[in-house]
């Protein structure tokens, strides 16, 4: 088993006073706060009940160590590297205490607290309002059997007084109830926003990227509790309620509201039976044709210089016309279950009446019995009626939910990592081994390698060879199968995952620009970063005349497919993003497919820059013009590492293969048996 080796960041002279430390730490297990030795890292802590978030820029060791309180953990027992798990630095019983995970399950049971905290007062308001509702159909009833009969007006008066006050009141309640739905939508949103859209960017790192539209499905959620299905939803456990009143002016009466009842449930049990099926169809054929209009979108210029409109069109509209054709066979369905019940509702009221009216004739209640029983039964049926119409939106919503709640559970709780100090740059891999999921080809087949800060290597090789896929896995956008990438001797899924992607650069094969001006672009899309950063940028990446070329300067706004800028300027501002921030580790992959001479040119003083930095840089590339930027070259072929070393040897190597194989039209990995 490999011995790995940590080494702290404690000067010479200042070991005996470590020492010293560590047994003073031993003898005194709780110690108290102390200052914090040279050279080792100072974390800020956030109370239990706050969100820390680190500043979105690196600043220097120094700065960040002024930076408000600080708590130092010793060593358990005194000595570095002690405790399992403690990292390189010593570990404490209390640091996965004060570190726990951020869970993204827990997030989403945040929310559901805050659903259900506020659903019950709202429920508590609906209680009030579906009793206050009665007073209509009491002050009818008064109106007609007492009012009338007596011509009493201190009795109107007094009962117009209190009917009213009651109506103001249901008002202010139900306008309440409402606010709170809409304040619950909107805190909903504020708590699941950015776990989903967090939990969604590192799922879609193995997808298509359709977890993006789970964003949509908060808002299906959002429009859900402000809208006024909900509401119907909240207030048809109080029909019984109703029935109840109903009974107790005439039990033939109640008879009939219940017959009513009962049959809108069936209606509705049909409606979600007919309709499930053809919604669940057109949400998911909806989903296929954003994710068509979304690539249209980002690929704009291809489609116009391809003429690749019309077909991609007709694949965007036959997608929309299926998710068309399924909402129309719902919604159909749903129309129908909503008349025959709407029409059961208006057919039961006559009833109402038309029976209230022959008991009346009977002597067994009076007429204002019947008007306010008639009302009343109109209230009780409302509900399940708007039940009904807005069952669409209620599978809508629930569907939606299940999305969310799948991509929040689905979500790898990610543990507060220790910080580190900053990487010097020195490159281990160790046996990568890479087999995509779902599939039985391996793209890597046991890589190892390693490279010391300031180190520029180049790997070539053939298209397929696993160039692109090892890029990605040298910054961490891929897991390996198996194997390790160690920066600075740490795996890199052990760094903080924010302190790594300050250290790291990136130049992606297809360079990608957000919508922003350039200068945010650089920056990486950091409000707050400093322009002598941006500047530093991109002078190392020799970009600075170019974007001084343009007419606005650094503050020239590019779109999503980068325009105004060429594809070779796009690239070349890619790379002064990739130097931004003094990385450590720069991964450029094919820098220079887009770029002429002149880019060519200022690339390899690009590549210079960077060494004299101490910058570790891996270029991939399938030109040779960069190679004498290079020290080290690394060849690979079907996954495999067919030669690697110093520019001259390799070259050398390949010259000779290459005489062996005078018909070979481009470098040629060794035979079999040949070694480097």
């Amino acid at each position: 088993m490999p011995t790995l080796v940590l080494r702290n960041p404690i000067t010479p002279d200042e070991a005996p006073k470590a020492e010293a430390a560590g047994a003073e730490a031993k003898s005194q297990p709780e110690a108290p706060k102390a200052e914090a030795p040279t050279g080792w890292k100072v974390r800020r802590v956030a109370p239990p009940d706050q969100t820390f978030i680190d500043p979105p820029l690196r600043k220097t060791r120094d700065q960040r160590d002024q930076k408000a309180a600080a708590e130092i953990q010793p060593p358990i027992d005194g000595t570095h590297g002690g405790g399992g798990g403690g990292g390189g630095n010593g570990g404490s019983g209390s640091f996965h205490k004060r570190f726990g995970p951020e869970n993204a399950t827990e997030k989403l049971a945040a929310g559901q607290r805050v659903v259900r905290r506020n659903l019950s007062l709202v429920m508590v308001l609906t209680v009030a309002t579906n009793m206050l509702v009665l007073a209509i159909p009491i002050y009818l009833f008064q109106i007609s059997d007492r009012v009338l009969t007596s011509r009493s007006l201190d009795t109107l008066i007094m009962l117009t007084i209190v009917i009213a006050g009651a109506v103001v009141l249901q008002s202010i309640l139900d306008a309440i109830r409402r606010m709170m739905l809409m304040r619950t939508a909107v805190e909903i949103a504020a708590k699941l926003g950015a776990p989903i859209l967090s939990a969604a960017a590192h799922a879609s790192l193995n997808s298509n990227g359709r977890e993006y539209q789970t964003l949509g499905d908060l808002q299906q959620i959002r429009s859900f509790l402000t809208g006024g299905t909900l509401l119907a939803f909240l207030d048809v456990p109080f029909a019984p309620l109703f029935i109840t009143a109903i009974f107790l002016v005439h039990p033939n009466l109640g008879m009939i509201v219940v017959a009513t009842a009962l049959v809108l449930f069936v209606i509705a049990m049909v409606n979600q039976k007919i309709t499930a099926k053809p919604f669940a169809s057109a949400s998911q054929s909806q989903s296929l044709a954003n994710l068509h209009l979304d690539s249209m979108s980002r690929n704009s210029q291809v489609i116009n210089a391809l003429a690749m409109i019309p077909e991609l069109v007709s694949i965007w509209g036959r997608d929309t016309a299926a998710s068309l054709q399924a909402q129309v066979r719902a919604q159909d369905r749903n129309v129908m279950s909503a008349t025959v019940s709407r029409g059961v509702r208006l057919l039961t009221q006559v009833g109402m009446l038309g029976w209230g009216a022959y008991l009346a004739i009977l002597g067994e209640i009076t007429g204002g019995m019947v008007i306010a029983a008639s009302i009343i039964a109109g209230r009780a049926l409302a509900p399940i009626e708007g039940a009904i119409e807005g069952w669409n939106g209620f599978l809508l919503s629930r569907n939606a939910y299940g999305r969310i709640s799948a991509l929040l559970r689905g979500a790898t709780a990610r543990h507060e990592k220790l910080l580190l100090p900053d990487p010097r740059g020195r490159l281990d891999v160790e046996r990568l081994l890479y087999v995509p999921g779902g599939t039985k080809q391996v793209i890597l087949n046991g890589i190892s390698f390693h490279l010391d800060p300031g180190d520029t290597l180049a790997v070539i090789g053939n298209s397929g060879a696993g160039k692109t896929t090892l890029g990605k896995m040298l910054v961490g956008s891929i897991i390996p199968t198996s194997g390790n990438v160690r920066l600075d001797l740490m795996d890199l899924r052990n760094w903080e995952p924010r302190q790594l992607g300050l250290n790291i650069g990136y130049l992606p094969q297809d360079v990608q620009l957000f919508p922003g001006t350039i200068k945010e672009n650089i920056a990486r899309m950091q409000g707050d970063a400093d322009d002598a950063d941006v500047y530093r940028a991109a002078v190392l990446a020799d970009v600075h005349d170019m974007i001084a070329s343009l007419p606005q300067g650094y503050e020239t706004v590019v779109s999503v497919d980068g325009s105004p800028l060429s594809g070779g300027q796009k690239q070349r501002v890619g790379l002064a993003r990739a130097f931004f921030g003094s990385p450590k580790l720069l991964v450029l992959d094919e820098p220079n497919s887009n770029l002429d001479a002149a880019g060519d040119k200022a690339l390899m003083r690009a590549i210079g820059q960077a060494k004299e930095q101490g910058i570790t840089v891996v270029v991939i590339t399938q030109k040779t013009s960069l190679l004498p930027a290079v020290e080290k070259i690394m060849m690979l072929a079907d996954g495999n590492i067919a030669l690697f070393g110093y520019r001259n040897d390799v070259m050398q190597r390949l010259s000779e293969l290459k005489n062996r194989l005078p018909g070979a039209s481009g470098p040629t990995p060794p035979a079999k048996g040949d070694t480097p």
